[in-house]
Formats: structure tokens, C-alpha cells, sequence
């Protein structure tokens, strides 16, 4: 992990003789980038390899709590449907006009 450190405190290619002092710092900060995209595979790898049991204890809340709306949002549609009177159920069978059927 000294190395790690290192390419952050210090610019390896300051003192190479054939490096103007341009070429010295964009290849340190090439090497830093480098260096992040390597910490960046390896937390991602790690994320990747097991599953989050702090993420899985909050979806398992949350499941929880969608499965308690879901059961009283119907159970609020249910109370508003049988709140409302009965509609065109005068006279009995409500589709009535619509019967050609001859009754004697």
C-alpha cells in the first residue's frame, strides 16, 4: 500500500533526466488516474462478489412496508366500492333493454 501512498505524494518522473517538466507532471497525474481506476476495480469487485447485507436488510424493510400499502390501498378501494349505492339494479337485471328474449 506504499506505493499507493506514494504516487500521490510525490511525482516519480520529476527527476528523469530525458522528461522536460511538462511531460514530468501530465505522466504523474496519468499514474494517479491509474492508480484510481485500480482502487476503483477492486471496490467494485469487492461490492460485486458478495451481496450488502446492510442494502438486503433495507429492501426486506422496504418489501415490508410496500406489502402493507398495497394491502390498504385495496382495502380502501374495497370500502369506496361498497360504499357507493347500487346502480341501475331498479326493477332487477340491469341490462334489461338490451334483452330481445319474448316473455309470454
Amino acid at each position: 500500500m506504499s506505493v499507493t501512498s506514494d504516487i500521490f505524494d510525490a511525482n516519480p518522473y520529476e527527476t528523469h533526466a530525458s522528461l522536460t517538466p511538462l511531460e514530468a507532471n501530465v505522466l504523474w497525474e496519468y499514474a494517479k488516474l491509474s492508480q484510481h481506476v485500480k482502487d476503483l476495480t477492486v471496490t467494485t469487485r469487492q461490492l460485486s462478489e458478495g451481496p450488502d447485507d446492510n442494502l438486503i436488510a433495507r429492501l426486506r424493510v422496504l418489501e415490508r412496508k410496500m406489502g402493507l400499502v398495497l394491502t390498504l390501498f385495496k382495502a380502501s378501494v374495497w370500502g369506496v366500492i361498497n360504499e357507493q349505492p347500487p346502480q341501475g339494479m331498479e326493477g332487477g337485471y340491469p341490462y334489461t333493454a338490451a334483452d330481445t328474449t319474448l316473455r309470454r
